[in-house]
C-alpha cells in the first residue's frame, strides 16, 4: 500500500425520573451489546486463533492525532513490560502504512530491550511468540475493523486491523489479532482502572461520595481532538460490569456564549469553508486552542507578543502547546485564548452531563486537563463556571460527581482491557 492511499427535576413527563429512564435505557443497551459480543466471539475465534504451543503477549495502543503510545503486557498483568511513545508526524514521513510506521518499530524495540525476547533472538521470537493487540484510535471504527483518523498525519490516515493481522513482514507477523476500538472506548474502560484517591481531582467537593455504581459514567476529554463516550451497567446482569459506547460528540456544533465567541464562530466558518456550523472540536482541543489564538491575533494585532507569535508560527502541530505554555502571562492573548477554550470545554462537558446524567461519574480526561488544571479546578475557573451555567438544570449538574483525571495513560489502560477481552474470547 502506498503512503498516498492511506494518508488521504422538571420535565414534561410527570412522575418520570430522568435517572431511571437513563438507567433503563443503559441496561437495555448493555445487555444487548453483551449478547452481540457473545455471538461475535465465535466468529472471531474462527478468524484467528491462539497457538497453545506459543507464548502470548498483549500489546495495547493509544493512537491519538499527535502521538502513538504502546505498551507490552503479559496476559492478566496490569503492569507493562515496556512502554514507548512515537510522535506521529515524524513516524509517518517515510513508512508505507501506519503499522510499519509505529507498531513494527515498537516490536523491534521489544526485541532489543526485553530480556526474555533478547534471549530468544529474532528467529526464536518469530517461532515461539504471538501477540494479541488492541489499538484505541481517534476516529469511528467500522464493522470491518478499520478506521480513518482525520487527525492523523497532514490530511488524515487509515488504520486497518485486518491488514495488520495478515501482514507477514518480519515481526509484524507476530500479531494474530489486532482489535481496533474508538480511542474513547479506551478512555472509558481506562477510567474504571483509576485510583480515585490518587489519580483524579474532585472538581466539585464530595464527588466521590455522590457516585452511584449502577448509574451511567461519562468521559469527555480534550487533547489533539475532543472525544466523548459513556458507559452503562446492565441492571439485568450487573456482574458483567460496565460496557462502553463510543460517540463522535466532539463533532457536535460549537455554540458561542458571548459576542466575541460569535465573531470567533464566523472566523472559523470562513477558515474552514463551512457555511452553517463548526464542530466544537475546532475550539475545544489542542488545535482548537491554536485556532482561538489565531483569531485573537488577527482581531487584536496590537496585543501580539512578537516572540510568542513567531514561536507559534513555527510550531507545526504543536501550536496549541505553545499557547498553553504561554497562557500564564497575565493579560496576554495566549491567556485569553486559553480562557475562551476552557470555558467552551466546560460548557460542552456540561452538555454531556445533561444528556447522560452520569451519576456514576463524569471524568474529564485527555492531555489538556493535567497540563492546565488551573483553568479547570475551582468554581471560579473558566471551565467550571461554564460547566455549572445550565439555567434551570444547574441543580441537576451540581448533583453529578465530576473529576479531572491527572494522568495521561487512561486510554492505554483501556486498550489493555479490550485486548484482554479479545484474548479471552479466542
Amino acid at each position: 500500500m502506498s503512503q498516498s492511499s492511506w494518508c488521504t427535576s422538571k420535565g414534561s413527563g410527570k412522575g418520570v425520573c430522568p435517572f431511571s429512564v437513563a438507567l433503563f435505557v443503559g441496561s437495555a443497551f448493555s445487555y444487548l451489546n453483551y449478547l452481540r459480543l457473545r455471538n461475535k466471539s465465535t466468529v472471531a475465534s474462527k478468524k484467528c486463533c491462539i497457538d497453545e504451543h506459543k507464548k502470548t503477549y498483549i500489546i495495547a495502543g493509544d493512537i491519538g492525532g499527535t502521538n502513538s503510545r504502546f505498551a507490552l503486557h503479559r496476559p492478566g498483568q496490569k503492569d507493562p513490560l515496556l512502554v514507548h511513545i512515537y510522535p506521529n508526524e515524524e513516524a509517518l514521513k517515510t513508512a508505507s502504512t501506519y503499522h510499519h510506521a509505529t507498531l513494527e518499530p515498537f516490536l523491534k524495540k521489544c526485541l532489543a530491550e526485553l530480556d526474555e525476547w533478547k534471549e530468544l533472538g529474532e528467529s526464536g521470537v518469530l517461532s515461539q511468540i504471538q501477540v494479541v493487540g488492541c489499538l484505541a484510535t481517534a476516529g469511528p471504527v467500522t464493522t470491518n475493523n478499520d478506521v480513518f483518523m482525520v487527525n492523523l498525519g497532514q490530511s488524515g490516515g487509515s488504520i486497518d486491523g485486518n491488514e495488520i493481522e495478515q501482514c507477514q513482514d518480519g515481526l509484524l507477523s507476530l500479531v494474530v489479532r489486532c482489535k481496533l476500538v474508538n480511542d474513547f472506548v479506551g478512555q472509558g474502560y481506562g477510567v474504571l482502572d483509576l485510583d480515585l484517591d490518587k489519580e483524579v481531582f474532585e472538581l466539585l467537593p464530595g464527588s466521590k461520595a455522590k457516585m452511584n455504581d449502577l448509574a451511567p459514567i461519562c468521559c469527555v476529554g480534550a487533547g489533539t481532538g475532543l472525544g466523548e463516550c459513556f458507559l452503562t451497567k446492565s441492571s439485568l446482569a450487573t456482574k458483567l460490569g460496565y460496557e462502553c459506547y463510543p460517540s463522535e460528540g466532539g463533532h457536535a456544533d460549537f455554540v458561542p456564549r458571548g459576542p466575541l465567541e460569535v465573531e470567533l464562530l464566523d472566523y472559523l466558518k470562513r477558515k474552514f469553508s463551512a457555511e452553517h456550523r463548526i464542530s466544537v472540536e475546532r475550539v475545544v482541543s489542542g488545535r482548537g486552542l491554536a485556532n482561538v489564538y489565531e483569531f485573537l491575533a488577527q482581531k487584536f494585532p496590537e496585543r501580539v507578543q512578537p516572540e510568542v507569535h513567531e514561536e507559534f508560527l513555527n510550531a507545526g502541530d504543536q501550536q496549541g502547546r505553545v499557547i498553553g505554555v504561554n497562557s500564564g502571562t497575565e493579560g496576554s492573548l495566549a491567556q485569553q485564548a486559553a480562557q475562551i477554550m476552557f470555558a467552551a470545554y466546560g460548557s460542552e462537558t456540561g452538555n454531556a452531563a445533561l444528556k447522560f446524567i452520569p451519576i456514576g461519574g463524569m471524568f474529564v480526561t485527555g492531555g489538556l486537563a493535567p497540563k492546565n488544571i488551573g483553568m479547570i479546578q475551582g468554581e471560579d475557573s473558566p471551565f467550571m463556571k461554564a460547566y455549572l451555567d445550565k439555567g434551570r438544570m444547574s441543580g441537576l449538574i451540581e448533583s453529578v460527581p465530576i473529576f479531572a483525571v491527572m494522568n495521561e495513560d487512561v486510554g492505554l489502560r483501556g486498550a489493555r482491557v479490550c485486548a484482554e477481552r479479545e484474548y479471552n474470547a479466542m
